[in-house]
């Protein structure tokens, strides 16, 4: 599972439930103290289920996306 390591805003979705993404594929934007980090996919995997949305403000730790190896 994909964690926020910040407090913020998810601004742009790239994936969804049953995409496959290699290592490195961006999965997200997300906005943190006025900046625009992507959240990437560290090895290549199975989009399982995406935990959240475009405009939700989401925690530090908070999951995002939860993938399986593929």
């Amino acid at each position: 599972t994909i964690q926020s390591q910040l407090p913020g805003v998810v601004r742009q979705v790239f994936v969804q439930a049953g995409d496959t993404v290699e290592t490195g594929e961006a999965l997200l934007t997300l906005e943190a103290m006025k900046m625009e980090n992507e959240i990437r996919a560290e090895s290549a995997s199975k989009v399982e289920k995406v935990l959240v949305e475009a405009g939700q403000v989401v925690a530090a730790r908070e999951d995002l996306v939860r993938l399986v190896p593929v």
